[in-house]
């Protein structure tokens, strides 16, 4: 039998080469592709969409907790609000907070250099001066300095210049410049007992620079220098008073021996005879002639 011939009765083995096959792959590709196809955006769009929310998710997350995660150095605090009550002070370090719901103001608690601009002060003894200073203070209470006072540095700087104005316009010109360390104290004491309710404590006040009239200047100088050459007639008078005391008990003592006094003038004639003079005019006391005549020529004479 050859191959081109089939036998009646026999059956074809069916597979990809039978009709039927191809046409179900037909249908398939026909039918479904098409609505594959047609719904593939939206499946893309889906997943999208999808990855777009858990990004917000994920954001949202991170957010929430980089407000609720707060850091303080340890020279700070961190003074808590919830819903606008006071729940305090927190710090150094790591904690935590309810985003929204709570609010910190972080406090600097290292000592603070407030310099307080020139004031014109007039004196007691009515001299116009301009003088200027410096504050150390520092925060001992962040609650008292955040809910007390509004702006506590600027606070600490109106009382201070108040305060220098205040205590310089009771003294006198000439305590000013010579008293500063009880100046410097006062204004301490006084400034601090006006911060101390908002939790400040002041270290120390200095005043700076004192700037005085030229006129003023000048009447210094004069008052000055007329002290000056006071001191030094003074101090010429008590000279010439202890050495007028010490000529006195030379003298006594000199009375008191002859031969001292005569030892006394042999000295100055020999530091004179040591210059280069040619003529040295040197005075004899009568009482040293008498002396050197001696006892023989007293007995002729008499």
């Amino acid at each position: 039998m050859g191959r081109g011939k089939s036998v009646p009765g026999e059956r074809r083995p069916s597979g990809r080469g039978s009709p039927w096959f191809q046409i179900l792959i037909s249908v398939l590709f026909g039918a479904v592709l098409p609505l594959v196809a047609r719904d593939l955006p939206s499946l893309f769009k889906g997943v999208h969409m999808s990855l777009i929310g858990i990004a917000a998710v994920v954001a949202i997350v991170i957010l929430f907790l980089a407000s609720a995660i707060k850091i303080v150095r340890e020279y700070e605090r961190g003074v808590i609000f919830r819903l606008g009550r006071l729940v305090g002070a927190k710090g150094p370090g790591l904690f935590f907070i309810i985003p929204v719901v709570d609010k910190m103001v972080k406090v600097d608690l290292r000592t603070i250099t407030l310099d307080v601009p020139p004031q014109e002060v007039i004196t007691r003894d009515n001299v116009p001066i301009h003088v200027n200073a410096v504050v150390y203070f520092r925060v001992m209470n962040p609650t008292d300095a955040v809910v007390q006072v509004m702006d506590f540095i600027e606070a600490t700087r109106q009382i201070s210049m108040t305060t220098l104005r205040s205590v310089l316009g009771k003294v006198e010109l000439d305590e000013i410049l010579s008293e500063r360390e009880k100046l410097n104290q006062e204004l301490q004491r006084i400034i601090d007992e006006h911060t101390d309710p908002w939790g400040i404590k002041v270290i120390t006040v200095e005043i700076k620079d004192v700037k005085i009239p030229q006129e003023m200047q000048r009447a210094i100088a004069r008052q000055a220098e007329a002290e000056r050459e006071r001191r030094s007639k003074v101090i010429n008078a008590e000279g010439e008073l202890q050495a007028a005391e010490k000529l006195r008990q030379a003298a006594e003592i000199m009375q008191r021996s002859p031969g001292a006094l005569q030892l006394r003038y042999l000295q100055t004639l020999s530091e004179i005879a040591t210059e280069n003079a040619t003529t040295v005019v040197f005075p004899v006391p009568i009482d040293l002639l008498s002396a050197l005549r001696g006892p023989g020529s007293s007995r002729g004479e008499g």
